[in-house]
């Protein structure tokens, strides 16, 4: 299942010479952010693919590592989104 919905604007739309500046940058905002959150939510979908124990075998302490990694990832982008700047992160790794 994927979580797409209709674009928010047209292409043509960010060219608009009679939007404000701020106008532009609100479109350009949720036009990515639709996008790299339905990259995201598909990304954790397939993660949930490997719940199949039929198919992986796996310790309830990878899942705990997994889920925890996930959840502070959230956590910082709602951080972020409270703040005007930093940058943290890295590659996850089991």
């Amino acid at each position: 299942m994927l979580y797409e919905t209709k674009p928010i604007i047209d292409d043509t739309y960010l060219g608009d010479s009679h939007m404000s500046a701020d106008e532009k940058k609100h479109a350009k905002f949720r036009e990515l952010a639709e996008k790299r959150t339905n990259k995201a939510l598909e990304a954790v979908r397939l993660i949930g693919n490997l719940a199949n124990r039929q198919t992986y075998v796996y310790e309830d302490a990878e899942v705990r590592k997994i889920t925890k990694a996930l959840r502070d990832a959230v956590s910082e982008v709602e951080a972020r989104f409270g703040k005007t700047s930093g940058r943290s992160g890295g590659e996850f790794k089991l």
